[in-house]
């Protein structure tokens, strides 16, 4: 029985399972004022960066990993980026965009964050923030206001995360593993707002997103499903520029070698997918993608890592090409001498001054202007990435 107390605006407003995908009504369709992307994949639970991207010919991480120093023998051989760094075999697509100049890495980097909690360490990587919880909105909420007309950014995720929610408009879907609605009942409910002002604008943007997206064959949720519905948008020249995919699984404490490796995988199918599906696009896009915290240099006694400090993190995209950051990796090398706490990887690179050069230079903002406006912490000036 239908609770009469739920009218048909209140259900619409809470978001309409039509098509497989739960639609917020926020997302407005119109001329988008810049041909960038931002594509921000957050890799949530804390990549392990010196496994995804190790450094070659270092001793001191096969004497403290082990095993876990090279991946299994399934995925092949690591594979060479630069003299110094290679990565791992999973990344094959993202090894070929760094040779083609449309991928970089910036490597030892980490928020201000100095502790172990995942929560603790998301909330600030996602609002920018000295400490956790001191601010409320997320950092690419921030940058909004800063940027040209266009429809509001999308996170292809169930819940909007902290990244983006805020005072400028947003939204979020995710795909249902329920079947899609027939056209029929589509063109019913349509029907039913026709003299409804509002819900029928809301009705017909959701649908057109759906079309946009490519949603009504009932995806399954998996990331590569994901970078499709993702590009599909970005690419639309009314659709959104900025687009955010949260994808879990990183905290790998135990069984270390096969589960990153496999997670590792998927990322890279998800790059080279947004590659494909934004077409043309792609040359003006610019994708990236990173961590909470890292993990200890030394395995666990479970075949594993725990939490640690710095990571890496990984940039793709056209408008890499040609710029300073393109084929290299970016930062101050700590090496492994000397750890954080005895036992993590040095931080040597801010992770707010990489979104704040990344968010500048394809945007075309002031660089201090972004830290000053969206950053609580940036102890170094932003990095340059992007040749205007």
């Amino acid at each position: 029985m239908i609770d009469p107390k739920i009218n048909r605006r209140s259900l619409l407003a809470r978001g309409a399972l039509i098509g497989g995908f739960a639609l917020t009504p926020q997302l407005a369709l119109a001329a988008a004022g810049t041909d960038q992307r931002l594509v921000f994949i957050i890799l949530r639970g804390a990549m392990d960066g010196l496994a995804a991207i190790p450094p070659i010919g270092d001793a001191r991480l096969s004497q403290l990993r082990g095993g876990l120093a090279q991946p299994p023998e399934q995925f092949g051989a690591m594979l060479k980026l630069t003299s110094d760094f290679a990565a791992h075999p999973a990344l094959k697509g993202f090894a070929g965009l760094f040779a083609a100049g449309e991928a970089s890495v910036a490597h030892a980097i980490a928020s201000p964050y100095r502790e172990r909690s995942h929560f603790d360490a998301q909330n600030i990587f996602e609002t920018g923030g000295n400490a956790a919880y001191a601010l409320k909105d997320g950092w690419l909420n921030r940058l909004l206001p800063l940027l040209p007309a266009a429809p509001p950014p999308v996170a292809i995720a169930a819940t909007l995360p902290a990244l983006l929610r805020g005072a400028a408009p947003t939204t979020n879907f995710a795909p249902s593993r329920l079947p899609d609605a027939s056209a029929s009942l589509k063109a019913r409910v349509a029907a039913l707002y026709e003299n409804d002002a509002l819900l029928h604008r809301l009705w017909s943007e959701a649908m057109a997103t759906e079309m946009m997206a490519g949603t009504n064959d009932g995806g399954t949720g998996n990331p590569q499903d994901l970078a499709t519905s993702a590009a599909r948008l970005l690419a639309d020249p009314a659709g959104p520029r900025i687009a955010v995919l949260d994808l879990g699984g990183w905290d790998t404490h135990a069984g270390q070698a096969l589960r990153l490796g496999n997670q590792l995988r998927q990322l890279d199918g998800v790059i080279t997918t947004l590659k494909t599906g934004l077409g043309p696009a792609w040359a003006n896009t610019l994708v990236i993608a990173a961590t909470e915290f890292g993990r200890t240099v030394a395995a666990n006694g479970t075949g594993g890592t725990d939490h640690g400090t710095a990571s890496a993190a990984l940039l793709a995209g056209g408008r890499l090409k040609a710029g300073p950051a393109a084929g290299r990796v970016l930062g101050d090398w700590p090496g492994l001498s000397r750890l954080f706490d005895d036992r993590d990887l040095m931080p040597t690179t801010s992770l707010n001054s990489l979104f704040a050069g990344a968010a500048a230079g394809l945007f075309g903002l002031d660089p201090d202007l972004v830290t000053r406006s969206v950053f609580a912490a940036a102890p170094a000036p932003p990095l340059a990435l992007i040749r205007a």
